[in-house]
Order: structure tokens, then sequence, then C-alpha cells
């Protein structure tokens, strides 16, 4: 099973908090941690923990920051050799606020991410590729490439929309599975509010069909997740967790979604994975940190 995931890197400045401020409001910290993060890194380390042969492409600047994000991929077991040192770029970093809530607000300067191009990686080294995985935080334009390949043929194109950026829509007709939170679904599906009985979701996952054959998952946080199509709706339950941080919990569903699909797995049992795999997360603090190994989420699965 293998799985090339195009996206960002960003080097994480976690700081904790009590509460989050409020505009004009200062707050004290409770203590602050450099951690690797970006939704594209985090979603290839939850990937690779959970068993699949995972290559990341992006880019990083020739700083130390540049360096431990190369470094956390490669020690979470993620091939970086499509991973591009761009030397008029820094790297990304986001600055994250948590709360004791395990609620966030983040900050994210793209940097190199933001300059990623076709031109920063090699198709021949994606050959037997069988899941390709896509955020919005690099350019939708490189993302759109990608998805064109011919040597990606076959493979299973998923787009996971965020964060909601109207020129990302150029990509669902390209896209096999979309993958959108509940606010991200409202934004895209033109909704006034953001919808909470579950046939309201369904009926707006569905305004989000592109073309024949596509699924739509929309992640429901506690509430698990659900996959629709034109006919069809597959509801997975949550979890029970104690929330530490929520950070990330979205990007280890989809990269653990990716892992199972890629060794063959029904859409609902790789769902499954993947809802009990982001809740495990939200045990942990920081993104990448917290990304559960496959015999975590196999037990959690057998609990």
């Amino acid at each position: 099973m293998s799985v090339c995931v195009i996206g960002s890197l960003n080097l994480d400045i976690v700081c904790r908090v009590a509460e989050l401020p409020r505009p004009g409001e200062t707050v004290a910290g409770l203590g602050v941690e450099r951690l690797p993060g970006g939704k594209g890194a985090n979603q290839a380390v939850a990937a690779a923990l959970c068993g699949a042969s995972t290559r990341l492409i992006g880019a990083v600047g020739p700083d130390e920051a540049g360096a431990i994000m190369v470094a956390a991929m490669q020690a979470a077991g993620v091939e970086t050799d499509q991973v591009s040192q761009l030397a008029s770029h820094p790297t990304g970093q986001a600055f994250i606020w948590v709360s004791a809530a395990g609620e966030n607000s983040i900050v994210v300067a793209g940097g190199a991410n933001l300059a990623l191009t076709e031109a920063h990686w090699d198709i021949s080294a994606l050959a037997g590729c069988t899941v390709a995985l896509a955020q919005l935080e690099t350019p939708v334009a490189a993302i759109e490439a990608l998805f064109a390949k011919a040597g990606l043929e076959g493979a299973i194109r998923i787009l996971n929309a965020a964060p909601a950026i109207d020129e990302g829509r150029r990509l669902f007709a390209s896209t096999d599975i979309l993958i959108v939170n509940e606010t991200e679904l409202a934004r895209y599906a033109g909704a006034d509010t953001v919808p909470e009985v579950l046939d309201d979701i369904a009926s707006a996952a569905r305004r989000l069909i592109s073309r024949p054959g596509q699924t739509i998952i929309v992640t429901l946080g506690k509430a698990g997740a659900i996959a629709v199509d034109s006919e069809t709706l597959t509801l997975v339950e949550g979890r029970p967790a104690a929330v530490v941080d929520t950070t990330g919990a979205g990007d280890c569903f989809c990269g653990v979604l990716a892992a199972r699909l890629s060794a063959g797995e029904s859409l609902e049992t790789a769902m499954i994975w993947a809802n009990r795999a982001a809740s495990l997360s939200t045990e942990r603090l920081g993104a990448a940190p917290s990304m559960p190994t496959r015999i975590e989420i196999e037990a959690a699965l057998g609990a």
C-alpha cells in the first residue's frame, strides 16, 4: 500500500492557555512548545504510522525549522525525497493557542509552502501510488498538476478541502473523495448557517458532488463522520475522548483513511479506523506528535 501526500510542512509554535484570548485581550501562557505540523506533514505522519508506505511532496526553507521538519518526517517513517528546500523562502510556521478545554486558534505563515509548484517533484518517484492525498495549504495549481499526472492513473484522489478557500473548488471535479468538516461544508455549499441535523448535513454534502461516482465525507467532531454519494449515506459514530488538544484531529482522520484505503479496505471500514484514530489524537498535545500508531488504533478498535 502506497500513499502520496502533497501538502504543507509547518513548524508549530504551541502555547497553552487557560482560555483563548478575545480580541484585544492579553492572557498568560502556561507553556510553549515547538512541534512539527502543517496539514501535509500531519496527514503523511498519520498515514505512515498507520502502516502505509508514505511519500510527502512539499517545500521547506534553508533554516532550522526546515531541518526540524524533515527530520521529524523521517523519524515517523515518511519518505522525504520529494520535499524541496527553497533558498529564497522560509519554512512555514503556525502559531497555535490551545485552551484548557482543548480548543484552539491558529495563525499560519505559509512561507515555502506557498511557493510549491510541479517543478519541485519527480513524477517517476510516485510510481505505484495507490492513494493521492492533498489539502489547501499549498497552491491549488500544484495540486491540480499532480492530480492530472498520468503517473497517478488509477490512484484514488482525496482532497481535504481545508482551509476553505473558493479557489479550492477547481479541484472538486478531479477528486474521488472530498473531505470537509461542518464549517467548511457550510461555506462550500453556500449555506447561511452550519447544518446540524443529519439530513441537512447530507443534503448540503450532496450539493458538492461534481461528477458521478464521487463521495463526500463530512467529519462531525465528537459525533463521528458521514459519507454520501448520490444515493447512499454511511454514518460512523464518534468515540468518547478525554480531549487535550483538537489540533490535527481532522488531519489524522484524512491520513488514516488514505492508509486504510491504500490497503484495500472498504470506505466504511477505512472511516471507522480514521474516526477512532482521530479521537485518539485529541487526547495528546500537538499535531503530528499526536498521531497514533496502527497498534494503538487496533487496540482502541478492539476495546
